[in-house]
């Protein structure tokens, strides 16, 4: 996927391109292709990026910790602001004030579609990865299954004194 340039939006049609992907991402593991639609609109002042699509992840349980398949969908519609003075080109250890926590873009530079859509997947990906509802932790062995090493026996008498 190659990044738009954004003064070449006002060129297009209706100020939109219209994107249909079939891409894969190699920091994101994926059974097969993303596939899907991205709508990106120049609307003056700002952009409206929008996105549907699909693939499938190999998550691992954080239960269970046995690895299932995840059928990954993303509807997202963001709005991208325009400004010559973006946070990009700002030094990297700056206070932001809450309102200023938007994302922005230089009217004159580059919108990476590459980089956007594989923030989107990212988040879309839940936080909590359970194979399925009925899904039981594994039991997990407590000390008292493990022998002692003798070497440790005086702090076992120890431990059995104070308690």
């Amino acid at each position: 996927m190659e990044a738009i340039h954004i003064p070449q939006l006002l060129k297009a049609p209706e100020k939109t391109e219209e994107i249909e992907f079939e891409q894969s991402f190699p920091n994101l593991e994926t059974l097969m292709p993303v596939r899907g639609i991205l709508r990106v609109a120049h609307k003056g002042t700002y952009l409206e990026v929008m996105v549907q699509g699909e693939t499938i992840v190999t998550l691992s349980c954080d239960r269970c910790l046995q690895q299932y398949n995840h059928r990954l969908l993303i509807d997202t519609k963001e709005l991208i602001w325009l400004e010559e003075t973006c946070l990009s080109s700002l030094p990297l250890e700056r206070e932001v004030a809450l309102e200023e926590l938007t994302e922005t873009l230089n009217p004159q530079g580059d919108f990476d579609v590459y980089e956007w859509l594989y923030e989107q997947l990212c988040l879309a990906l839940p936080l909590k990865q359970v194979c399925s509802s009925e899904c039981q932790a594994t039991p997990v062995n407590s000390a008292q299954d493990f022998p002692i090493d003798n070497r440790w026996s005086s702090l076992e008498i120890l431990r059995k004194q104070i308690n």
